[in-house]
């Protein structure tokens, strides 16, 4: 106290000569020996000690010293200088002409940290220059004296300018801020939070101890600019706090614009968090008072929702109609993730898909064969033909010539299947498949990747025996069908109810089979013969083509016909129409074409 007094006095007597701020700075600038000025004196030896400041002040210092600070002529006038710098050079010959407080040298080195991101400079030099070593030291004699928010954003500076964490100086703000944890504001948490969870990952001790604050102070979560913040970069950090998020986001529902409702759902979205309130609040407001929205915003919303596989058909409508305009101006990127999130929801726009196969065919050199294929797979999952097939299917066929063996296996094999889907699957995507060496390397193979590769091309070699009769092979081998991995599937209430009932209608077991898995690889959850006048006969006693092993070999009687039933139930499925499941309605072709008269079943 002794040193501030003297300190204060000597200024209000340079205050008498020096009247001005403009007329300090000049003096502050020149250069000691030319003209007298007063230094600031050191502190008192007592004061080097490394204490934490008494809970009854705020930033380091009493809040009447605060105000006095914010007078002192010396003191505001350092602070213009270190802002207004415009280079490391300028900071360095500030700290070299006058002697700095801790506070000081923490401004300069986090205005240090601003100029090297903006600038883009190398930080290597600024650490290993001996003026930045020596502003370390003054911080680190005095850091109790730092105020709060210049601490908070002096450790963002040094974690920024690469100061390494083993260091005295970087463990002992680390240690400060720890200290004063309790008495940091819930913005410079959140702040702090937001850093240390992109700079420095889960596992940083700090970071850990600043998350346990904001999850017992989350009472004072205020404004939505800090609830968007701390769910997209923090809340992944810690479930618990994201649950507190939530339920604020879910009281500021209606306060949120659009970009911070875009964020919301990505955070949800990437974290694989389904808050069905808050996307039901979120939906609710975003039709009711936000009538346009930008392309990035559109894209991301329907990215969202369809990552999780949250349905508003509203919400939907708007997005497509909106996304229709900006169709002509997108780059390809931006078409293929719009394709692909409405066809994870298996929601179908006719004007925007119609829209994006003109896009396709206005520019299709603009198309890298990646993006096509990503056109063609959304288009198969929604079994979209658009209404000048024949010229865009053409333009594809002409794309991907020369183009399949530089696809990966996965994707060429998802590519040839859409294609069978759509009844687009020409000989040589077949025979590019379903050759031998193209499916060696997955024989044997049981992880899932390699089972769902092999069943679609199972579904790939049915279409081709059922589908292309000028195809002549090659075709899959037996054995290969033979180890086809049966659905997994755990039984439904549909199929509960299905089974019930056929049994009480067919009056015995032997009249019907159930859960029957085909050589095509699609799955039937009940088969029957009946006569011509529909009367069950027992299916055992009759060949059975489209299975691996028949128990009877009799041909069906004249005028009997197999009925085969098909599930499908998509408790999420907007538009019901099972004609727009393309895995669906191939399944029902090859069945058709086996021979069976399909039953849909459904809810």
């Amino acid at each position: 106290m002794a040193a501030r007094l003297v300190r204060r006095c000597c200024w209000r007597h340079f205050a008498t000569f020096v009247s001005t701020p403009s007329a300090v700075a000049a003096a502050l600038l020149v250069p000691p020996g030319k003209v007298p000025m007063p230094r600031v004196l050191p502190q008192a030896p007592f004061a080097l000690f490394h204490t934490s400041s008494p809970p009854g002040w705020a930033d380091g210092f009493s809040v009447k010293e605060q105000v006095d600070d914010g007078r002192n002529p010396e003191y505001k006038v350092i602070g213009e200088l270190i802002d207004t710098a415009t280079s490391p050079q300028e900071l360095f010959q500030l700290s070299e002409l006058h002697e700095l407080n801790s506070n000081q040298a923490s401004l300069v080195i986090t205005q240090l940290s601003r100029l090297v991101v903006e600038k883009k400079l190398e930080t290597e030099s600024i650490v290993r220059d001996g003026r930045f070593q020596q502003l370390i030291g003054i911080m680190d004699s005095q850091i109790s004296q730092v105020w709060n928010n210049t601490l908070v954003n002096l450790l963002k500076s040094l974690y920024s300018l690469g100061v390494p964490c083993s260091r005295r100086e970087m463990q002992s703000v680390e240690q400060e801020v720890l200290w004063r944890l309790r008495r940091l504001t819930f913005r410079q948490l959140a702040s702090l939070a937001e850093f240390l969870a992109i700079k420095q990952g889960k596992e940083n001790k700090l970071l850990n101890e600043v998350i346990k604050k904001l999850e017992l102070r989350w009472t004072e979560l205020e404004g939505t600019r800090t609830v968007v913040t701390l769910m997209a970069k923090v809340g992944h950090v810690s479930p618990a706090l994201m649950d507190r998020l939530e339920d604020k986001a879910l009281e500021l529902a209606e306060h949120f614009n659009p970009d911070e409702t875009r964020k919301i759902l990505l955070a949800l979205a990437y974290q694989n968090r389904r808050c069905v309130p808050l996307l039901r609040a979120l939906s609710y407001h975003l039709l009711q008072k936000h009538a346009e929205l930008s392309l990035g915003v559109l894209l991301d919303l329907i990215f969202a929702y369809g990552k999780l596989n949250f349905h508003q058909p509203q919400v939907f409508q708007k997005i497509a109609s909106d996304l229709q305009p900006h169709v002509p101006a997108m780059v390809p990127v931006e078409v293929t993730r719009c394709t692909r999130s409405f066809a994870l929801l298996k929601w179908l726009s006719l004007p925007l898909f119609e829209a994006i196969a003109q896009y396709a065919l206005d520019s299709p050199k603009q198309l890298s064969v990646a993006h096509l294929c990503g056109i063609i797979l959304s288009f198969a999952r929604l079994n979209f033909q658009p209404s000048g097939s024949e010229d865009f299917f053409n333009m594809v066929h002409e794309e991907l010539q020369g183009q399949l063996g530089s696809l990966e296996p996965q994707l060429l094999t998802e590519l040839v299947w859409s294609l069978c889907v759509l009844q687009q699957a020409r000989a040589p995507y077949l025979q590019r498949v379903l050759a031998p060496e193209f499916h060696a390397h997955i024989r044997g193979d049981q992880s899932l990747k390699a089972q769902n590769l092999q069943l679609k091309l199972i579904h790939i070699n049915a279409a081709a025996k059922l589908e292309n009769p000028d195809y002549r092979g090659p075709f899959l081998p037996l054995e290969l069908l033979s180890t086809a991995p049966p659905t997994s599937e755990r039984v439904t209430q549909l199929q509960s109810c299905l089974r019930e009932a056929l049994t009480g209608l067919l009056g015995s077991r032997d009249n019907g089979r159930f859960d029957v898995h085909t050589l095509y690889g699609w799955h039937i959850d009940a088969e029957m013969v009946v006569t011509s006048e529909n009367k069950p006969l027992p299916v055992k006693d009759f060949a059975a083509p489209h299975l691996l092993h028949a128990e009877g070999t009799k041909p069906l009687p004249p005028g009997a016909r197999r009925v085969a039933f098909l599930r499908w139930e998509f408790p999420n499925f907007s538009n019901r129409s099972k004609e727009l499941l393309g895995r669906y309605a191939m399944a029902r072709r090859h069945v058709q074409a086996a021979g069976f008269l399909v039953v849909d079943v459904s809810r």
